[in-house]
Formats: C-alpha cells, sequence, structure tokens
C-alpha cells in the first residue's frame, strides 16, 4: 500500500490529476487492501482523505466534511458583504479516500485547515467585458454588461434618440423622412473598438457597478494619481520621471503653464487619461440659418479723404442647410453641407470712402508727433487735477509734427502752456500741441499730416523737455491713445 501512496504522489506533483483518476485511484488501493489484509478484522481499518488543492497536496484527514465546513464559513462570511453576487470557493480542491489501519493514520485535520484557511479564496462568477482580447472590467452578469455599453452610449446620445436608432436598425436607411426644422437624427451610435463579454470567476473586490464600469472604460482609470512636488522639482522633469509630455502634463493640470513656479508640497495630477473606448455618433442636422451679408468698400475720388458713407446697407439672407455631423466622444470631427436651399440672398453692405486728398483736411487717423519718445504720463487725474493729454519725453529728434492735415488756428504763448499750437483738421478734430521751445508755423498756415511745426521745449508750467499733446473731437476730449496710429 504504501508503493501505491508514493506512486500517487509523484503524479500528483507531476500533473493536474482529475477527479476521475482519484477515484480508480481510490478502488485500487481498497482491493489491494482487502486482498493483503484478507483476514484481517475490519474493525482494526479507518477510511482517511488525502486533501489535493489543484496538483499541491495538502495533507490528510478523518473526514472530509470538516474541509467542507471550512468552505461553508468562509462562503457565509463572504456573502454578508457580497449576498447579491454568485460566490464559489474550492472548486480545485479534490478528496483520495484510502481505508488505513488505525494504528497509521498519520491524519492531522486542525493542520490541514491550517493549511486551506490561507490558500482558499473566495471567487464570484462574473461576465468580463474583453476590449482587444483583454478583460478589462467585471460587473454581475451578462445583463450589467450591456447595461455598461448602454450606458456608454448615452454619455452622448438621448435615451429617445437610442431607443429610436435602434427600432429602425432594420429599416432602409435610404427610405428616411424629411428632417423638420432644428430636427436632429442619429444615423449611428458605435464604440470605436469592438467589445465583447466573456464568462469568467474574479475576486468579489474586482467586480464593479455600472458607473464605475463605464467610468473606468471611459478614463482607462478609476484612480487619477497625484505627485507631491519635492525640491528641485520643474515641469519638465515631473513629466520625464512620469513618461509624459510636458504638455501633457499642463493639460491635465489647469492653471499651469511653462512658466509656472512649483512650490514644495503642491499636488500635481501625472495621470494622463488614456480611454479604453470611445463613442462615435455620427448624425444629421437640419437647420434653419442666417447666411451673414458681407462688407463691401468702394472708393470715391470726388469724396474728400477720410469721410464715408454708406451707399447700400447689409441685410443676412436665409437658407435651409442640412449637416453630416460625425463626433467622437462629444467632439466634432466632420461636418459637412449634405443640401442647401437658399430662401433668401443676404445683401452686401457697401460703405463709400473717399480718396480725395485736400490739404487742409485732415484723414481722421493721426501720427505720432513726435520723432520716437515714449508716454511719460497718460491722460487721467494727476496731482488732484485733469491731466488733459499725453506727455511725449525723450525723443531722437525733437522736432514736434503736426498729427494730421488742418488749418492751423493759433501759434503763441499761452500761460501754463507755454508756446502752443491748435491745429483745426476740419474734419471735427483739433489737436493741442504744449510746451514748445519754438514754433515754425503761424495762425491761418495750411500744415500737411507729417510736417514740421515746432521744436520740443519747456516753456509754460514744465518740469522738463517734453511734449504736451491734447486731442478733441467735436469740440469733446478724446484719449490721443485711442487715435494715434
Amino acid at each position: 500500500m504504501n508503493n501505491w501512496k508514493n506512486k500517487l504522489s509523484k503524479l500528483a506533483g507531476n500533473t493536474k490529476i482529475k477527479q476521475g483518476i482519484f477515484t480508480a485511484f481510490a478502488v485500487a488501493a481498497l482491493s489491494f487492501g482487502t486482498g493483503t489484509n484478507a483476514l484481517a478484522n475490519e474493525d482494526s481499518f479507518t477510511t482517511v482523505y488525502y486533501v489535493y488543492f489543484g496538483d499541491q497536496y495538502i495533507g490528510t484527514v478523518t473526514d472530509k466534511h470538516v474541509v467542507q465546513k471550512l468552505i461553508e464559513e468562509k462562503l457565509a462570511a463572504a456573502k454578508q458583504s457580497n449576498g447579491n453576487l454568485d460566490l464559489t470557493i474550492g472548486d480545485d480542491l479534490a478528496y483520495i479516500p484510502e481505508q488505513v489501519f488505525r494504528t497509521k493514520t498519520n491524519a492531522n485535520n486542525e493542520e490541514v485547515l491550517k493549511k486551506l484557511e490561507t490558500q482558499l479564496t473566495v471567487g464570484a462568477e462574473a461576465t468580463a467585458l474583453v476590449i482587444d482580447g483583454e478583460q478589462i472590467a467585471y460587473v454581475q452578469d451578462k445583463s450589467t454588461a450591456e447595461a455598461v455599453v448602454k450606458k456608454l452610449k448615452l454619455q452622448y446620445v438621448t435615451e429617445e434618440q437610442l431607443t429610436e436608432l435602434e427600432g429602425r436598425a432594420a429599416a432602409d436607411q435610404n427610405n428616411l423622412p424629411p428632417l423638420q426644422e432644428n430636427e436632429t437624427r442619429i444615423l449611428d451610435v458605435k464604440l470605436s473598438k469592438e467589445v465583447s463579454f466573456s464568462e469568467s470567476k474574479t475576486s468579489p473586490n474586482n467586480i464593479l457597478s455600472v458607473d464605475e464600469a463605464v467610468e473606468l472604460l471611459q478614463k482607462g482609470t478609476l484612480e487619477e494619481k497625484k505627485y507631491q512636488v519635492q525640491e528641485g522639482d520643474v515641469l519638465g522633469s515631473i513629466a520625464n520621471d512620469h513618461n509624459l509630455k510636458l504638455a501633457d502634463l499642463i493639460a491635465i493640470n489647469p492653471g499651469l503653464n511653462e512658466d509656472t513656479l512649483l512650490q514644495i508640497g503642491d499636488e500635481v495630477n501625472i495621470t494622463f487619461l488614456q480611454p479604453y473606448v470611445e463613442v462615435s455618433v455620427n448624425k444629421e442636422v437640419f437647420k434653419q440659418e442666417t447666411i451673414p451679408f458681407q462688407n463691401e468698400t468702394a472708393e470715391d475720388a470726388s469724396m474728400p479723404k477720410g469721410e464715408s458713407q454708406v451707399k447700400q446697407e447689409g441685410k443676412d439672407g436665409l437658407r435651409n442647410v442640412t449637416y453630416a455631423v460625425s463626433e467622437q466622444n462629444g467632439q466634432v470631427v466632420q461636418k459637412q453641407i449634405v443640401t442647401e436651399e437658399v430662401l433668401q440672398q443676404a445683401v452686401n453692405h457697401i460703405v463709400v470712402k473717399g480718396t480725395k486728398v485736400i490739404p487742409s483736411r485732415g484723414e481722421g487717423s493721426f501720427v505720432w508727433p513726435a520723432v520716437g519718445g515714449y508716454v511719460s504720463s497718460k491722460m487721467g487725474y494727476r496731482w488732484e487735477k485733469m491731466h488733459k493729454g499725453i506727455d511725449i519725453a525723450r525723443p531722437s529728434d525733437r522736432t514736434i509734427k503736426a498729427a494730421d492735415n488742418g488749418i492751423v488756428v493759433s501759434a503763441g504763448s499761452d500761460g501754463g502752456y507755454g508756446n502752443k499750437i491748435v491745429i483745426d483738421h476740419q474734419n471735427g478734430f483739433r489737436t493741442v500741441y504744449a510746451h514748445l521751445d519754438s514754433m515754425t508755423v503761424g495762425a491761418g498756415q495750411t500744415v500737411a499730416r507729417g510736417s514740421k511745426i515746432g521744436v520740443m521745449g519747456a516753456t509754460g508750467d514744465s518740469t522738463g523737455v517734453h511734449l504736451h499733446f491734447e486731442l478733441y473731437k467735436n469740440g469733446n476730449l478724446e484719449d490721443p491713445l485711442n487715435y494715434i496710429r
């Protein structure tokens, strides 16, 4: 009998023994025992069970029910928190019975139970969602898996649209009724990759709800990882250390840019979401929409330059248009016009602009009145008084120029302004030039845009050499910086 047990142990160590093989060996063992001990008293024998977990020998018990009791207890505990799952345990357990002399029994029930306590794990019958041959997510059953795929699609279409699409799936798509105004019809909703289902077994902890499975398929993960900034870290090094491109790291961290100064202890998201599958939606959209009018400009050589008038008021048109639209996860990736019917043509808006140059009349736009320099003081309140213009200081040349064509209204000393020139541009605008050192024009003189009218100085109430420049439109003070080009 010991020889038989050695052969059985050797076989168990080399391959996974099926239940039928165990039974055959058990019968042989019983026959052998009966033949060699025919004269022995039957009361001197007892039945023991060799316990195998897969192809691993665990030990010997006198009663296999002690093992079954352990299994039942573990299942009962697991069902308290996973009551709605179909749980299993101990599928790989096998028992080989043998009759042995009572005096040679080496069974140890407690030792076997102790070993099995650490090796037996609770499994759950599940349905796996398979993408590209890989089991990506586990749910309770096939109906739950189908609900996951449906909810994934419902992220981008309505229940009504999906139901309508499924209802005409077998109908002729070429004979659909015309769309009504502002109506959208879904032509197809599909996943970017094939998702199949397969029966599987996994840990109860791996079973996901419908919402969890949808999130996993959409994001590629259920847990976004954060990195805590350490001394010496910069965005580029963090990206490299986590196999990300700098642009991707910035994209998943709103508020960061290449120049962001990181602080020790800051948390940076390092999870670049890569969905397992995306939802593609093809649809047709019928709209009645406006055709915007175009702006058109015409020139008139008889009209003074700087003047303009509307020759024709613009008017929007109207059209019916059907679009074929393709979306990927809600983002439009393609949009084409299928049909278009113009109901009303747009009318261009035509403006006529004068091109006739009149030396005494401004063009309505103004050149910088100095040779270089910078704005040392802007228009606005300062020292509790209104500063009516801008100050220009430190030019490369102290020449002062007329900002536009016009007629000199006055040129002379004016109190705090010092030497001041006023030009009327004959189009509603006037400009003032103050604190000049000298003036080269006089009242009534016609000046051309950009021509010299004086030299920058510090006359009047001035703390240094600069030009004080004011601009008026129809008598109202304006900020020159809004008009100078």
